[in-house]
């Protein structure tokens, strides 16, 4: 880090947030409201213009205002100069290719944080695998981190109190990391468990949507509850079969993410679930959407890692036909239902 001290006496970092949605931009925030320097990745070069001439980015993030000391490019080079930490905030599906974009320029003494949810299509990768894969030979794994736990974007920009979960493959990196985040309302917990935090903070996506489904079809209270208690049991059972550890689903990118996904109106994949319960297709739903709800490509990489491994996933393989498969809601539910009766294990 620079010798540059923060507003609060700490150290003052040069950090890169690559992608200026509402979550790169959100945090984009926290980190300057912490005395660092940041520098948002745009993709659009409009939308880094505005943020530059108007301090906000209403295209991903409306009703906030931010520091004037943001600034923004849609240059790669020009927006990754001097960067100390590199963060990454983009949808799922382009990480691996914005990853491989950004490699030339980057250096072996950055530390490179992941805010990204979803396991990859095809190589069942969380997205720190996919860094780790991507940026081998440049970066070393202990400098990757990944940053998970219930923050809706427009909450944290709003400086509404948000505790979150870092994890990292070296404990010397997430100290860093969760120093470099804590402020008064951001507070950030450490997390030994990565692969328990990215699998449980992206399957979350999924069953986001299938309690959407069950608002939008009226199913009730009681239909949205039984999802959330039983959606957590998938995310276990898939986690704990791959080597993570019980204790992770228990907390913040566990349960915390969970219950918050499944039950705000802030959550896209929500949303997306209860349109479709009203009737909508998804592909008219995800064709006017400005934002990525992660939960459905994740919905198609968790079904196969499931299938291969021969791991039950009944909430998720519901969420699967009827996305992918045309099935109704109600008959998803149905099948979920009638299922051969079994006893609740906890595991």
């Amino acid at each position: 880090m620079s010798n540059l001290m923060s507003i609060d006496g700490g150290p003052k970092a040069r950090v890169t947030v690559i992608g200026a949605g509402s979550w790169g931009t959100a945090l984009a925030l926290v980190l300057a409201d912490s005395g660092h320097e940041v520098t948002l990745w745009a993709r659009e070069p409009e939308v880094a213009a505005h943020i530059n001439a108007h301090h906000s980015n209403p295209s991903y993030l409306k009703g906030c205002s931010l520091p004037e000391h943001i600034r923004a490019s849609a240059d790669y080079a020009e927006a990754l100069a001097d960067a100390e930490v590199v963060l990454f905030a983009t949808p799922s599906h382009v990480l691996r290719t914005v990853a491989s974009a950004v490699k030339p320029l980057l250096r072996p003494e950055q530390l490179i944080i992941s805010v990204v949810k979803g396991i990859e299509n095809d190589t069942y990768y969380t997205m720190t695998q996919v860094l780790r894969e991507v940026l081998g030979g440049v970066v070393s794994e202990d400098q990757i981190s990944t940053l998970y736990g219930p923050s809706h974007a427009e909450e944290v920009a709003a400086r509404k109190p948000t505790v979150v979960v870092v994890a990292s493959y070296s404990a010397r990196t997430a100290k860093t990391v969760q120093k470099l985040f804590t402020s008064p309302m951001f507070r950030v917990y450490i997390n030994r468990d990565i692969l328990g935090v990215e699998v449980s903070g992206s399957i979350k996506n999924i069953m986001a949507i299938a309690a959407g489904v069950a608002e939008g079809a009226g199913f009730g209270d009681n239909a949205i509850a039984a999802l959330v208690t039983r959606g957590l049991q998938e995310m276990k059972r898939l986690g704990m079969r791959l080597g993570a550890s019980q204790d992770t689903f228990a907390g913040l990118a566990g349960v915390g993410d969970l219950v918050v996904t499944c039950t705000s109106g802030h959550s896209r994949n929500r949303t997306v679930g209860k349109r479709i319960g009203q009737g909508e297709k998804l592909e008219d739903i995800i064709s006017h959407m400005n934002m990525v709800a992660e939960g459905v490509k994740t919905t198609r990489s968790v079904y196969g890692w499931a299938q291969r491994l021969g791991v039950e996933m009944p909430i998720t393989e519901a969420v699967h036909a009827v996305l992918f498969e045309g099935l109704n809601p109600r008959d998803g539910v149905y099948r979920l239902m009638t299922r051969e009766q079994k006893e609740e294990i906890i595991y």
